[in-house]
């Protein structure tokens, strides 16, 4: 694989580069228009999506940092993006290109003073694995073998500008208004800058853990602080399997509802438990092991959710507060999807909307065991999605909707939804977390 050299850093070198593939896009418009007079409308649209897809992808994979994570992010919003983007996007999640050998070692002489090789007993210049805000390298060190992810160069420090650039792309496709909108954008803000805090996320960790450990068929590596920076985290390195290459070739049905209940049970703990929990579930991170248990790696991106956001929120995946009218409403103006502006018909459609919405989205809940295999359900999300996304009355609404906390407790589900659907986990117990509830969590 190709090597960086370097990272544009500055507001201008990193807006150079977004012009320069806004560029490519306006060409690929020009070559969409000449097609649809060869072609059909479907076939020159497909083509403009794949070459739009990998255009923005080669230009982002460069700039690394937020603006690829954000790639990253749109890579599981499935029932907003065409297929090109989610296959082009996906490749963010642990597969870019990687720092050269001398940027890694002046990164180290950075943070430590030293070279890895003063550091460690020896140290792999290639990195194993490439990501959006970091890339991972082997060591070893006292008999230990060891990952050792390392930040990419200015990642931190460009994500105000970052945000800024990729703004008005999120707005558009999000129906987002300017009025009310910085809100969401902070919150995004926040959760990118806490995960590129690697002292942050090296506590975060070894809290999680801790708490976690009794979980069956789960691990962990150990993290180790002595070996970490503020832009450099030192822990085990764990062999095993992508879960999504493991998904893809597992015929065990045992096996994926053992791994699916053990995913399942991680995170209904962490957030009903916890009230804090691992807000990036995307295959990149999670391995199989050779014993078949679920390795859970980079807890980055942790997410508290407060009671007064937890409780209605909860409250509305119970079956009878849906079908409940006043208290359906009631809900949904704690959670501020409804505002205190809005008109008869703004009530009426949103109601509407989150009653269907809802109605299909808390289904696992509302069962003893679950199927995650059902592709009918996953089509009918789908498509629920794809109706409202193109639904020109919403349009005209104001998009502003929802509490800021949505943005990483829907990401999540979603994900996780999406997670159990590549396992087919066909037989999951939904209220196993309950007896765990009395772990507890120390902030």
């Amino acid at each position: 694989m190709e090597t960086i050299d370097n990272i544009p850093i500055t507001k201008i070198q990193r807006a150079s580069k977004i012009l320069q593939t806004g560029a490519k896009v306006g060409v690929n418009y020009l070559k969409y228009y000449g097609h649809k007079l060869s072609t059909t409308e479907y076939e020159a649209r497909e083509k403009l999506d794949k070459a739009n897809a990998s255009d923005i992808y080669d230009g982002l994979k460069n700039l690394k940092g937020s603006a690829l994570k954000v790639a990253q992010m749109l890579s599981m919003e499935k029932n907003i993006m065409p297929e090109a983007y989610i296959d082009k996007f996906s490749l963010s999640q642990f597969s870019v290109p990687p720092l050269s050998a001398p940027l890694v070692i002046k990164s180290f002489q950075k943070y430590f003073g030293k070279t890895p090789g003063e550091i460690f007993d020896s140290f792999d210049l290639k990195a194993k694995h490439g990501a959006s805000i970091g890339q991972v390298h082997q060591a070893k060190k006292d008999g230990k073998t060891l990952a050792v992810k390392l930040q990419y160069p200015g990642v931190s420090e460009s994500i105000s500008s970052d945000l800024a650039m990729v703004k008005p792309l999120a707005m558009k496709m999000f129906n987002i208004k300017g009025k009310g909108s910085d809100v969401y954008f902070k919150e995004v803000k926040e959760k990118l800058l806490d995960e590129t805090n690697y002292l942050l996320e090296v506590e975060e960790s070894l809290k999680m853990i801790e708490a976690c450990k009794d979980i069956e068929n789960l691990r962990f590596p150990d993290y180790y602080r002595e070996l970490s920076s503020e832009r450099i985290i030192t822990m085990d390195w764990m062999e095993g399997t992508h879960l999504s290459v493991f998904a893809a070739n597992n015929n065990d049905k045992q096996l994926a509802n053992k791994l699916g209940q053990a995913l399942w049970d991680f995170y209904m703990y962490q957030i009903h438990g916890l009230k804090k929990f691992h807000a990036d579930p995307h295959p990149g991170n999670f391995l199989v092991s050779k014993n078949n248990e679920l390795i859970v790696l980079d807890f980055g991106c942790v997410k508290s959710i407060p009671d007064d956001f937890y409780t209605p929120y909860f409250e509305l995946a119970l079956k009878e507060n849906i079908n409940n009218p006043r208290l359906f409403k009631a809900k949904l103006y704690e959670l501020e999807i409804f505002r205190s502006d809005d008109s008869r018909e703004e009530i009426e459609f949103f109601t509407t909307m989150f009653f269907q919405l809802l109605s299909l989205f808390t289904q696992p809940f509302q069962q003893e065991t679950f199927d995650f295999s059902n592709s009918t359900f996953f089509s009918r999300i789908s498509e629920l999605g794809a109706q409202y996304s193109k639904n020109t009355e919403l349009r005209n609404m104001n998009g502003n909707r929802g509490s800021r906390h949505f943005i990483y407790v829907n990401r999540t589900f979603f994900g996780l939804y999406n997670l159990m659907h590549m396992l087919k986990a066909d037989n999951i117990r939904i209220d196993t977390y309950l007896p765990q509830m009395n772990r507890g969590f120390v902030a």
